[in-house]
């Protein structure tokens, strides 16, 4: 596949050709334990230092708050995990919103079905927005955490966070945030948003997979989910991934140099899908808000056939694209984000999730609005509830 045809880039990176150079000596030449005495140990731990500034000034935030883990999964999970077990004596209520990723639902999910907690599941609009009314209404004396994603990974919807972050603060409740699909694309500045906790994913930044960082504001104590040696100010146990590690390092640091230019050359692509879509093809929701939304989102619900279908005729033609969560993409489900903003079953089904990424061109783009139709007509024509109008 050529990766100019890549539009999955909400799914996954390909890593940046400078990340791996960063990365190489960490593999054979200083492959050595940060933990060690040794003069290369300590060039080993050295880089773990570079990296971790490195995280640091992507989320305007000080290096002794910055933790790494294995990814935006582990770093959601510690996050909601260790305060569930840091505070269960003062309270045992969770707040998160209907629309969140499963790393973080299935996470209170399990402290709801295992260990007691009681989860409010807050409602989204049509666009995909928490209310803030809602949240106000919803915090009670025994609540202790809220967490609500930055960023929808389906839709591209960015919450008013630092409102319900201010919300949470007034009734003294913790506040976390998925940022996996804000973080690197959009400035996130976590001193201006106020969050106590963050999650972000090297992945998604062209950074290797298997790497992640969970910010924690000082004075913030959780628990750890991992025990073993002191690593990670001895909130991660194990030793250290440090090729990973200088891998995300470095690739927050190309995100942070770069994410404005970024952002002029993929929202007018994204643009032009939009429009090229809804005047080619008959009978299109648009979901979400993309006008206010990640500038590399486009969710586009094609009505009255399935969107697997879709995909796997545009695979033949060299293009990758999504029909939601790549989480859960091979589930025949449709979208519980989609559902939750109040789609139908049959439309929420036939959704096509189309991101885009530093590699995309005008021309590629233009090669799939021009595939894109073709594809949908053949498909509506086999389709038994579809009547060309």
């Amino acid at each position: 596949m050529d990766l100019k045809n890549y539009f999955d880039y909400n799914a996954t990176t390909p890593v940046d050709t400078r990340v791996i150079e960063a990365m190489q000596p960490f593999f054979f030449e200083n492959f050595h334990n940060p933990s060690s005495f040794y003069s290369k140990a300590g060039e080993a731990l050295h880089a773990i230092d570079i990296a971790r500034e490195q995280a640091a000034k992507l989320l305007n935030a000080q290096p002794e708050e910055i933790f790494f883990t294995s990814g935006g999964t582990e770093s959601d999970n510690l996050a909601i995990q260790g305060v569930a077990s840091m505070y269960k004596e003062k309270g045992n209520h969770i707040i998160t919103s209907a629309i969140e990723h499963p790393a973080v639902l299935k996470t209170c999910q399990f402290l709801a079905k295992k260990k007691g907690f009681e989860v409010t599941y807050l409602p989204v609009d049509e666009k995909g927005y928490v209310s803030t009314k809602e949240l106000k209404e919803s915090i009670k004396d025994t609540t202790i955490l809220v967490t609500i994603m930055h960023a929808n990974n389906e839709i591209g919807t960015l919450q008013p966070l630092k409102e319900l972050v201010e919300i949470a603060h007034s009734r003294g409740v913790y506040f976390h945030t998925d940022a996996v699909q804000s973080t690197g694309k959009i400035p996130v500045d976590v001193k201006n948003l106020g969050v106590d906790m963050l999650s972000f994913s090297s992945h998604k930044i062209y950074g290797p997979k298997g790497m992640g960082v969970l910010y924690l504001k000082k004075g913030v104590k959780i628990d750890p989910l991992l025990f073993g040696g002191g690593h990670e100010h001895g909130l991660r146990a194990g030793t250290e991934n440090v090729t990973g590690i200088v891998g995300i390092g470095k690739a927050a640091e190309i995100a942070l140099a770069e994410m404005a230019d970024e952002e002029k050359k993929l929202r007018p692509l994204r643009d032009r899908l939009k429009k090229g879509i809804l005047e080619t093809i008959p009978d299109v929701l648009v979901n979400g808000d993309p006008e206010n939304g990640l500038y590399n989102t486009l969710n586009v619900s094609i009505r009255h056939i399935e969107g697997e279908s879709i995909l796997a005729m545009l695979d033949a033609d060299g293009f990758a694209l999504s029909s939601g969560s790549a989480c859960s993409s091979k589930s025949l489900d449709p979208s519980h984000v989609l559902l939750a903003i109040g789609l139908k079953h049959e439309d929420a089904h036939g959704s096509l999730r189309i991101s885009l990424g530093k590699y995309n061109s005008e021309d590629a783009v233009n090669n799939l609005l021009e595939t894109l139709p073709t594809v949908v007509q053949r498909l509506r024509s086999m389709s038994p509830f579809w009547t060309n109008k």
